[in-house]
């Protein structure tokens, strides 16, 4: 077991060597950049090989329309913030910091896997494989979901880019790449399908939200929801679709207003532990003695 726990790259570990460190900086940046690249180019170029007549990410995205269908301005401006998260992620990799480069190695195993598979699903989701790129889709929200609950505690920069951002883009995507790989997806069932699984992004988000007091998630996917708002607006203003896709963004950002304001005035911690104000805590002592 303990030879396992050795070669095993996704096991928790308190410290690394620093052959491994360089590992994850090199793969790191090497993973990201591939992913980056590949997104960017087939966000406008259509594949010019395989067997399925393919197209660009959102040529796929505007001729398969769904009840998931996505805006193509908002979701690029999130894969642009995503992507530079990412690399803020990577930067403490090579902080002077030993505990700050040790708490960025713990999950780089978990980044560069989720790099490789955001690649893997690029290349078959632009080449109409949509049951593969599904199925990659699925093995990478368990791969960052099994980062988000083994490694719940770091840093909000690390845990943004890394962790948040990519699970929630995955969890939305699911749906996305699902309803275009099931057939019929202008029928009355899939519709009906959509609005009623729309509103798992709203238990999704209010989960992290209330129970992890994850504000970088809760905002994620407010921002994915408001896409999926205006693309079905512009698609079927009568419909219910975009109003549900409007309200879950309200309620998600008004969520994450209430989480975040508490962080970021210093009442609470990133993951909701309240702190004792300052003053207190040097006169208790003194209480006491008295």
């Amino acid at each position: 077991m303990d030879r396992f726990h050795q070669i095993n790259p996704f096991a928790k570990r308190d410290s690394h060597t620093t052959t491994s460190i360089t590992t994850y900086k090199v793969l790191s940046l090497l993973t990201w950049l591939l992913s980056v690249v590949t997104t960017v180019y087939y966000d406008t170029h259509a594949p010019t090989d395989g067997k399925y007549l393919g197209g660009s990410i959102w040529h796929q995205n505007y001729h398969h329309y769904s009840g998931f269908t996505q805006n193509a301005v908002i979701t690029s401006i999130y894969f642009v913030v995503m992507f530079i998260l990412q690399l803020i992620y990577t930067s403490h990799l090579f902080s002077s910091d030993a505990t700050t480069v040790n708490a960025a190695a713990s999950v780089g195993s978990h980044f560069i896997l989720n790099n490789l598979l955001h690649f893997a699903w690029v290349m078959l989701f632009v080449r109409s494989h949509f049951v593969w790129s599904e199925i990659i889709l699925i093995i990478n929200f368990f791969n960052l979901s099994s980062l988000y609950f083994r490694h719940a505690t770091y840093t909000k920069l690390i845990h943004a880019g890394a962790v948040s951002w990519p699970l929630a883009w995955t969890f939305v995507a699911i749906y996305w790449n699902g309803a275009i790989m099931v057939p019929h997806q202008h029928s009355l069932v899939a519709r009906i399908f959509a609005n009623v699984f729309i509103w798992s992004l709203l238990g999704y988000g209010l989960f992290f939200i209330f129970l992890y007091k994850d504000y970088t998630m809760g905002f994620a996917l407010s921002v994915l929801s408001a896409s999926l708002g205006v693309a079905q607006f512009f698609r079927q203003i009568i419909a219910f679709q975009w109003i549900f896709a409007f309200t879950i963004m309200s309620v998600l950002f008004v969520a994450t207003v209430l989480v975040a304001v508490p962080a970021w005035t210093g009442r609470e911690d990133f993951f909701g532990n309240r702190r004792e104000p300052v003053g207190d805590a040097e006169r208790a002592p003194l209480l006491a003695d008295n």
